[in-house]
């Protein structure tokens, strides 16, 4: 029998997160759902996944705190006793705003969850993973946006900024522990229909943005799911420091 991979996916109590899970769950992998403040939606998720026959269970950790970021990697130890792959896709966005109008913890609070937790959990996933550390390897892939190459002016140039953040931080640290047997990419994803836009204060953006869609519609989270699986496995096993685009054409 072929031992079952471990995942670690941040922020999947849905959205985009959620459906990592359940595909990489179908794959064959044991997943920790994380998630910060939704218990009842990542418990159900779990229930899910096990009900359809895969392995699967709910960690609570704000991946912006460090010491909640150690207990998440404590539970993941406990529960699989090693880690095989991550998918860094916990973010915020906030309400549609000009940089002069925003403030001081605005900005701390992107940068704190959307580049810091991101960091920090690679930090983890890499003393476990690299053959350095005595691992024998694995996989990180981390969600960014196409908005760090359009700079989301009037809107929110901050989290566009976060995300450029992880692009840098995708192709330096793939670089960094290539020999060391992980790999590291990075998806990023276009308008998608999930609640991330309705907690920005935009519930209406998706309909706003179709236009401006060279295919004229909004992704599905399946369909960025299914990117983020592809890095995952081992078709892409020459694959490391890419930022793959997944956004209709724009």
């Amino acid at each position: 029998m072929t031992e079952r991979r471990s995942l670690l996916v941040t922020g999947a109590s849905r959205g985009i997160g959620a459906e990592v899970a359940r595909l990489a769950a179908a794959a064959g992998y044991g997943v920790a759902v994380n998630y910060v403040s939704n218990a009842d939606a990542a418990n159900a998720l779990v229930a899910e996944i096990s009900g359809n026959g895969g392995e699967a269970f709910a960690v609570r950790g704000d991946v912006g705190e460090e010491a909640d970021v150690l207990s998440v990697f404590r539970a993941v130890d406990e529960r699989f006793g090693k880690l095989d792959a991550l998918v860094n896709n916990a973010g915020v966005v906030d309400a549609k705003s000009r940089v002069d109008e925003m403030s001081a913890a605005r900005f701390t609070r992107m940068m704190r969850v959307n580049v810091i937790g991101s960091m920090l959990c690679a930090r983890e996933a890499v003393r476990r993973m690299s053959t350095r550390h005595g691992g024998r390897g694995g996989v990180i892939v981390n969600i960014s946006s196409v908005a760090a190459t359009l700079g989301s002016p009037g809107e929110y140039v901050d989290y566009a900024a976060s995300k450029g953040a992880i692009d840098s931080f995708t192709v330096g640290l793939a670089r960094e522990v290539a020999e060391e047997g992980i790999r590291v990419n990075a998806v990023r994803p276009g308008i998608v229909d999930t609640e991330i836009h309705a907690s920005g204060g935009q519930p209406d953006r998706i309909a706003a943005m179709r236009g401006f869609v060279p295919m004229k519609r909004e992704g599905k989270a399946r369909e960025i799911a299914n990117a983020v699986l592809w890095l995952l496995s081992d078709e892409s096993s020459y694959t490391t420091g890419s930022l793959l685009t997944v956004s209709g054409g724009r």
